[in-house]
């Protein structure tokens, strides 16, 4: 199916924002009118640009509080429309959508609605123009698709058709299976837009939160299901407003459009993409460090052993039990310092995943490696974090722990078992591109996003892991702008006993982050813990959490940084990742730095 844009949904120029969609592999746009009325070419050359660039102008947007007015303002109106057909004339573009009327004016008379829509479709089939009369949830009498729908079927004019927003339906709980009552040929356009599920007026909603499909949680796979049995064949047109994506550069914001229509054209059966294959736990994860011996200490601290080092490369492998971190002291390093640059992930189908990566716009990276070195594909995900598909079945020699060679031995007695989970701070005009790219290549799920509490703000959270858990990613972001380099990254270690790991932590000289007394004070009010257990717990700084599937206790070290460990134990079938205790470890934490810094 052919794949639209709304020229809205990108930030920049009206040139810009064509540039991004056709490079992302858009074959069209929806041209919304302020993108035209502030750009400095003529409609004639924007309409050349659109043909250099391959792209089709599939809908002028909008025209707004038309119908149902009195008989003087329709004029008036019609003389408007009048001026917006010639120039569309010019720009190529030959279907206009028409937004139900906001217009205190405007009567609640269908009939007068559908006798002036067939006038305004006469005009327009005068220029060869289709007229898409769409609903808005916020319309002043028509709110609902079905009641635009009646008013199209009843003005009964071959120039009039509907519009569909998926945003319009869905956030007024519409059902739509009622579209599949409408002809596939009277859908004039389908635009499509996801959104958290929050309570809001539904015109601050619209204006501010819709994202792109996959992203929130209304189900717009469902919906276009409904739209395709009706026989539509017309394109697939994302139209977001968010205020994020108003800001953030146009063409990663496009790639991440593209990439949520080809997710949902593979969730409804019109696009076959190269299965997903999930990873089935970590490999490795790559630290990246000016310095490695303060790096160093705090992996020996933990009871890592350096237990081999790259064959020609300056890395070194760090392991306890199936935990494994690198350590890299070659690559650039950003002025953080130490940060988490690379993870691998176990994959049974190493290329599989490559293969799935590219056909969702994740090409692999270009890698220098030895001729001995083992092929090891890695693609970028949103916040630059390299990731490598490790193969878990490899052929001969494809092994990447090949690439190694012994140097010293891994401790008989671990206290750390494998790597539970990585919290990865993304840019803050990434996360939910972060989201969708972790859902869509590399096939993991995601639970809602959270917020948490910041000494100087809210963070954003959300998970996306595997249903086993054998792979869990936190996805996190600040609330401003300014929060890209100020919260860390994290390695959340698994342990069996989180107290005698701490003791062993602390007794090699490792240092914990303090937690305020306040907390623990507060946590006796809210369970009962044995003699001494609190105590210990206080003196460690291990925090605590409960629900109706287990318990999880852990604690955290200082940041080395842009990286601190966390030392993890989950009884039960405890999954969640602490969020309670979140805003105490965030205060903890910036506290540290404070005094750090003093």
């Amino acid at each position: 199916m052919r794949t639209s844009i709304a020229t809205v949904s990108l930030s920049g120029s009206l040139t810009e924002k064509l540039t991004a969609a056709a490079r992302a592999g858009f074959d069209g746009v929806e041209i919304f009118e302020n993108d035209l009325l502030t750009a400095p070419l003529t409609p004639e050359e924007i309409r050349a640009r659109c043909a250099d660039l391959g792209l089709g102008i599939d809908l002028y947007q909008p025209l707004r509080d038309i119908e149902a007015v009195p008989a003087g303002l329709f004029a008036r109106n019609l003389r408007r429309a009048r001026h917006k057909f010639e120039l569309m004339r010019r720009l190529g573009a030959d279907t206009v959508l028409v937004c139900s009327s906001v217009d205190p004016s405007a009567v609640d008379d269908d009939a007068l609605a559908a006798r002036q829509l067939s006038d305004l479709a006469d005009l327009a089939d005068d220029f060869g123009i289709r007229v898409a009369y769409e609903a808005l949830a916020w319309g002043r009498h028509v709110s609902t698709y079905d009641h635009a729908w009646r008013i199209v079927e009843a003005a009964g004019h071959p120039a009039l058709g509907t519009c569909l927003d998926s945003f319009h339906i869905l956030s007024r709980g519409s059902d739509p299976e009622g579209i599949e009552d409408i002809p596939g040929e009277k859908i004039f356009f389908l635009q499509l837009a996801d959104a958290p599920l929050p309570a809001m007026d539904v015109l601050q909603w619209s204006r501010h939160h819709r994202c792109f499909p996959g992203q929130g949680g209304f189900d717009v796979a469902g919906l276009v299901r409904h739209v395709l049995r009706t026989g539509y064949a017309g394109p697939l047109s994302l139209e977001v407003f968010n205020d994020v994506v108003r800001q953030a550069e146009a063409g990663p914001t496009a790639v991440d459009a593209r990439r949520s229509l080809l997710m949902l054209q593979e969730e409804v059966g019109a696009a076959e993409l190269p299965a997903p294959v999930v990873p089935t736990g970590f490999a490795f994860a790559e630290l990246v460090t000016p310095d490695a011996d303060p790096l160093a200490g705090l992996l020996d601290a933990l009871g890592f052993a350096r237990t081999a080092r790259h064959r020609s490369k300056p890395v070194d492998l760090w392991q306890q039990g199936e935990a494994r971190i690198l350590v890299n002291t070659g690559a650039a390093v950003r002025r953080d310092g130490t940060r988490l640059a690379a993870v691998g992930l176990e994959s049974p189908d190493a290329a599989g995943a490559a293969r799935r990566a590219e056909a969702l716009l994740a090409p692999v990276l270009p890698r220098l490696r030895a001729p001995e070195d083992a092929p090891l594909d890695a693609v970028a995900a949103p916040d630059g974090t390299e990731l490598f598909f490790c193969d878990t079945r490899p052929p001969s020699g494809g092994d990447w722990r090949s690439d190694f060679a012994d140097v010293e031995h891994a401790p008989a007695a671990t206290a750390v078992r494998h790597i539970d989970h990585l919290a990865l701070t993304q840019p803050w005009h990434h996360f939910d591109e972060a989201a969708l790219f972790h859902r869509s290549v590399l096939g993991l799920r995601a639970d809602e996003s959270v917020d948490l509490a910041d000494p100087y703000g809210l963070q954003r959270s959300r998970a996306v892991g595997t249903a086993d858990g054998g792979v869990r990613i936190a996805l996190g972001v600040g609330a401003a702008p300014t929060d890209d380099t100020v919260h860390a990254q994290h390695i959340a270690l698994a342990t069996d006993d989180v107290v005698a790991a701490a003791r062993r932590f602390r007794a090699a000289g490792g240092r914990l982050l303090p937690i305020p007394a306040n907390y623990y004070d507060d946590l006796a009010a809210r369970h009962e813990f044995a003699d001494g257990e609190l105590e210990t717990y206080r003196d460690l700084g291990i925090l605590y959490d409960a629900d109706e599937h287990g318990t999880l206790r852990h604690c955290y070290t200082l940041t080395v940084g842009r990286v601190f460990f966390e030392l993890l134990q989950r009884d039960g079938a405890h999954r969640g990742y602490g969020a309670r205790n979140a805003p105490v470890r965030l205060a903890a934490q910036h506290a540290a730095q404070t005094r750090a810094g003093g």
